[in-house]
């Protein structure tokens, strides 16, 4: 992508800012952020940021492309209030998309989740049967639905990206001022570099699909590039195991700290223990593969404590 007007909605968040600022090399990206999780200190300089809800009218959807990436986007997060919830992730979305296509921009890309696919320790593909059993999920499923809609009616370009487990560093990854909200690898090496035990809910046996965000950058680029419309998972097609993520950081850091282990608060039946992509669809569609493998990634999450 090089000479484009772009806006990355939730663009002073953490995957926000590492897309907004990537893309700036190259073209005119406008950031626009509520400023609830996200902070205009995460920008780059030569990114434009407004500080706007997704709610609100007259947003600068005058672009090229819209990467809609804003959202509550935990389960913890949506539960605080779920008319909130649904009102950021399903009416923001829709009013985004409307005014982008009022303006002239058909090409959107936007964040659902990989949540929905459930306990999967199998690679999980796209058209697989999902079901909607927290308010969040149901929120990026109505969102899906949505953009069929507007493709459907419209025409519009509206590609649906299933991020799988995103992390970085606390530091580079604009995390730090997250708190419990920060990704896992930036909590649990974060907590180990500095003495702390780090608090697994559960035995520490539940796996994710931990996906570098330079590799989820490369991916929502690539989906804008070659316009894809419908469902595409970005994950590395591998999972490893909370233990394990404490072995590699303490590796890294040259540590030996263990793991605090508490009765997990999020109910059993909505948890998800496990999760891996089947992201061949991504790959077949633009020849996207992940590049920072588990190991690596923990080695750069860990350098910045060096």
């Amino acid at each position: 992508m090089n000479g484009q007007r772009v806006l990355v909605t939730g663009g002073g968040g953490f995957i926000g800012s590492n897309l907004a600022n990537y893309l700036s090399d190259g073209n005119e990206v406008i950031a626009v952020d509520d400023s609830y999780l996200g902070t205009p200190e995460n920008v780059a300089p030569a990114v434009e940021y407004v500080e706007r809800s997704v709610l609100d009218d007259d947003l600068p959807t005058d672009v090229d492309v819209v990467f809609h990436l804003a959202a509550l986007s935990s389960y913890a997060m949506h539960e605080e209030n779920p008319t909130r919830g649904a009102r950021v992730n399903v009416e923001g979305f829709v009013n985004v998309v409307e005014q982008a296509r009022e303006d002239g921009c058909d090409t959107v890309v936007y964040a659902s989740t990989s949540s929905i696919y459930g306990d999967r320790t199998d690679p999980s593909p796209e058209d697989m049967a999902v079901t909607a059993r927290t308010g969040y999920e149901a929120s990026k499923l109505a969102r899906e639905r949505y953009a069929e809609y507007f493709n459907e009616h419209y025409g519009l370009s509206m590609a649906g990206m299933r991020f799988f487990s995103v992390y970085q560093g606390m530091e580079e990854g604009a995390e730090s001022h997250k708190g419990d909200y920060a990704n896992l690898i930036a909590q649990f090496a974060d907590d180990i570099a500095s003495g702390r035990r780090p608090e697994i809910w559960g035995d520490g046996t539940q796996t994710r699909d931990f996906t570098h965000v330079d590799d989820i950058v490369r991916g929502l680029e690539l989906a804008a590039d070659h316009e894809l419309t419908g469902i595409y998972n970005l994950g590395t097609g591998e999972q490893y195991s909370f233990n394990t993520l404490v072995g590699e950081l303490n590796d890294a850091l040259g540590t030996d700290v263990e793991p605090v282990y508490e009765e997990n608060p999020i109910p059993e039946d909505v948890y998800v223990h496990d999760t891996m992509a089947d992201a061949s669809r991504m790959r077949e569609a633009t020849g996207w593969e992940p590049e920072i493998s588990f190991e690596e990634g923990v080695r750069l999450v860990c350098s910045q404590y060096e």
